[in-house]
């Protein structure tokens, strides 16, 4: 497969969970992550300019506070599901939506993600390929391609979740990055406030 030029990705970050881990509530109560500060403005924003140089078009994939994250000037898609059903829900809502051939996805919480991100991914020319690290795959950092559009829906429909699984029963191509701490997530009030004193 040939590797994706830049104006053939969709960027998509991922805002779409709960946030219960930030002190909300969890389900439809949980604190809204990807709008809390970062560096003057939110790790959205921050996200979004760290992406925007890597992609062609741009999108946010949100569940709630819909007009603050059309604020952001960029399109919102809405998983398809009722129930928050995670990041593969995020991967069908962007298939379902994009004009491109690539969709590459990044989560909001992770501030200092590769600027070669998609670079490196699209290097692996393979239909779906995600970030390793020295911790472990990172599967949310993933280039996939449109044709999985169809895979997503049906392990979406067994009750799938998550995207690692899906991941390995596709067969998706690793890519290593050296750095494990760029992919280090704010899932916490006190990881957020680390990330915040190591900022880059």
């Amino acid at each position: 497969m040939t590797p994706a030029r830049r104006e053939a990705i969709t960027g998509l970050v991922l805002c779409g969970g709960r946030g219960s881990r930030m002190g909300g509530l969890g389900g439809m109560g949980g604190v809204e992550k990807a709008l809390l500060p970062w560096a003057g403005s939110s790790l959205a924003a921050n996200a979004v300019a760290r992406l925007a140089p890597q992609v062609g078009p741009l999108a946010l994939n949100a569940n709630r506070e819909a007009a603050r994250y059309a604020a952001l000037g960029l399109p919102v898609w809405p998983d398809e599901t009722e129930d928050l059903a995670g990041p593969l829900a995020g991967w069908q809502a962007a298939l379902h939506r994009m004009a491109t051939e690539w969709l590459l996805t990044v989560p909001c919480d992770a501030p200092h993600f590769p600027l070669d991100l998609a670079q490196r991914l699209t290097a692996a020319a393979s239909p779906l390929a995600i970030a390793v690290t020295a911790d472990g795959p990172q599967p949310v950092f993933a280039l996939v391609h449109r044709s999985l559009a169809p895979a997503v829906a049906a392990a979406l429909a067994r009750g799938e979740r998550g995207v690692a699984r899906f991941a390995l029963a596709q067969g998706a191509a690793t890519v290593h990055f050296d750095d494990a701490e760029a992919f280090a997530d704010a899932d916490t009030p006190e990881e957020l406030a680390r990330l915040s004193r190591n900022a880059r």
